[in-house]
């Protein structure tokens, strides 16, 4: 484990290497990354954000709905990341999955990498200010006092 970021970098760089389907599961973002490596001629990888799953059939159901052309993948793998989404920036496992999707998936998976980390970060941004204010989910641990 490497004490900087609190996982197992190398462990977390093999999942990566080795999935056909990978899913992160964030700490304070409820949405999943899920990146489908997987190519045919026409049809490059995929990442996106997506809702989180019930059950891993459901998650194996939602993966057929995005990706029709593909069979159920024999497996999807998955890590949890415990830390912000600028520490997995940091950490160069963000680097590293969007090496592999470019290496696929050329310019467009470039761009969708980086459309994918936007949103990524406006939503542990908006997470993170409402877990401040005591939006819906959550509750302060003081109130202003209204005037």
């Amino acid at each position: 484990m490497n004490d900087d970021y609190g996982v197992d970098l190398d462990e977390v760089f093999k999942v990566i290497d080795a999935a056909e389907v990978l899913v992160v599961r964030f700490h304070v973002i409820q949405k999943r990354l899920l990146v489908d490596f997987r190519t045919k001629a026409a049809t490059p990888p995929l990442i996106a954000l997506v809702p989180r799953a019930e059950s891993v059939e459901d998650r194996f159901r939602s993966i057929k709905r995005l990706r029709p052309e593909f069979p159920f993948p024999d497996k999807v793998m998955s890590f949890h990341w415990p830390r912000s989404i600028a520490v997995l920036m940091a950490s160069g496992a963000w680097e590293h999955l969007a090496d592999r999707l470019t290496g696929l998936g050329g310019h467009e998976a470039t761009e969708q990498c980086g459309q994918v980390m936007e949103q990524l970060l406006r939503d542990e941004r908006a997470e993170v200010t409402g877990a401040i204010r005591g939006a819906q989910h959550y509750q302060t641990l003081w109130e202003r006092q209204r005037a």
